[in-house]
């Protein structure tokens, strides 16, 4: 689920994002479950607006 505009923030570099992602899994083993699993899913919603600004794409949040 992307972001809906009422958590809207400043969009970070996708690199950071996916370091954080790569982190997130990495700290977990591998495994997410529960909270984990919710910001990992927050993290790639997050990546995916971050690489479509990057690419100058507009992108409308659901």
């Amino acid at each position: 689920m992307l972001p809906t505009s009422s958590l809207w923030r400043p969009v970070r570099p996708s690199a950071v994002v996916n370091a954080e992602i790569r982190a997130l899994v990495i700290a977990r083993g591998g495994w997410l479950y529960g909270e984990s699993r919710r910001r990992y899913e927050e993290l790639v919603a997050e990546w995916t607006l971050a690489v479509a600004a990057e690419r100058g794409e507009v992108v409308e949040a659901a």
